[in-house]
């Protein structure tokens, strides 16, 4: 495949009923990266990565997977894709092996090729000693690692991860990271929506910032976090502490409006230089604002999401993205039928198999 980039995509559209849940992206994902595409619920991250992955057919705009148009050839761009969504797919009632041997024989292996795949990916996500359990037994974290073995069966060069964390204790979520850097090292390509900022600055080697369907910012996370300064102050007030005088104090002294968040009872102050914390404190005990605490480091990809977008990631799960789900009135087109074996639906997975 060379040089030509593993996903290609320009403006990109899908509109449910009179919601635009993606609005005009465009994504260029080279081979061997993890690409992340960042973003709160909501914001369209999940519909775009279902239209490349031909699970949502796509109002407008243009994508390839490797140099093959998505809508003109949906079955090949499915040969080059594993895909895992937000929830796993696999059956209850089945064992680990069973699972898996059930997605291989789906995919087209023979019945010893499919057992033989099974065991090695249950070695490979340390499955190995619960193989022969039912599902209904396995914790968040082996179901999240199961699905993703689901999805390597016929080892793709590329695979989609859609907030693949989700709902995981921290140690499971960096068991995780391991095994996503681990793919990409043996040849995958890996493009990851997630909404934990800290979890593209782990893995990304490029990020995309997406909200209310839109591409507001792409690049290296060093490079997104050079956007709002060399260094951030942290400003934690006492209750009742005037915040209004406190931003027009950072306004007086460095020219820049400071990002508060007002029901936190804090504000971030971008600084051009790690130096100008201390005449920013000056400026805030002159103006007689009550501080309880302040520390001064590199912004992080929160700082950055609030300075393009002027909000917060929301940590609750309330805002679903329209593609989670199928809309009302989108009917499926040519390249709306999912892969065998894909994580989004299972049930419509084995439906389609079977015709």
């Amino acid at each position: 495949m060379g040089t030509v980039p593993a996903v290609q995509a320009h403006g990109l559209v899908k509109t449910f009923r009179d919601q635009r849940a993606v609005d005009g992206i465009d994504l260029d994902v080279r081979q061997g990266e993890i690409f992340g595409v960042l973003g709160p619920n909501g914001a369209g991250k999940t519909t775009t990565l279902k239209m490349l992955a031909t699970l949502l057919s796509i109002d407008s705009g243009q994508a390839e997977i490797f140099g093959i148009d998505v809508r003109a050839h949906p079955h090949r761009v499915r040969q080059l894709i594993g895909v895992t969504g937000q929830y796993a797919s696999v059956d209850e009632d089945l064992s680990a092996t069973e699972n898996l041997w059930l997605f291989g024989r789906l995919q087209g292996l023979r019945a010893g090729a499919a057992r033989s795949t099974a065991d090695e990916l249950l070695d490979r996500f340390g499955l190995r000693d619960a193989a022969d359990r039912r599902i209904s037994e396995f914790s968040g974290g082996m179901r999240r690692r199961l699905d993703l073995a689901a999805s390597l069966i016929t080892r793709p060069p590329l695979i989609f991860l859609d907030e693949p964390t989700t709902g995981l204790d921290p140690r499971t979520r960096g068991q995780m990271w391991d095994t996503i850097r681990e793919l990409v090292a043996d040849g995958c390509t890996v493009l990851l929506t997630t909404q934990y900022l800290d979890e593209a600055d782990q893995l990304a080697d490029r990020v995309c910032v997406i909200d209310r369907g839109r591409k507001v910012a792409e690049g290296t996370p060093d490079d997104l976090k050079g956007q709002v300064g060399e260094s951030t102050l942290q400003v934690q007030f006492e209750p009742g502490a005037d915040q209004a005088a406190a931003a027009e104090a950072v306004h007086r002294v460095l020219g820049e409006e400071p990002v508060l968040t007002p029901e936190a009872g804090r504000m971030n102050v971008p600084l051009p230089d790690a130096d100008r914390a201390a005449d920013v404190l000056v400026a805030l005990r002159s103006a007689g604002v009550s501080i309880r605490s302040v520390s001064v480091a590199r912004p992080t990809l929160d700082e950055v999401f609030l300075a393009l977008t002027g909000h917060d990631v929301p940590a609750d799960r309330s805002d679903r993205d329209p593609g989670d789900a199928p809309g009302p009135g989108d009917a499926p087109g040519p390249g709306d039928a999912p892969n065998p074996g894909d994580a989004f639906d299972r049930d419509s997975t084995v439906l389609e198999a079977a015709r």
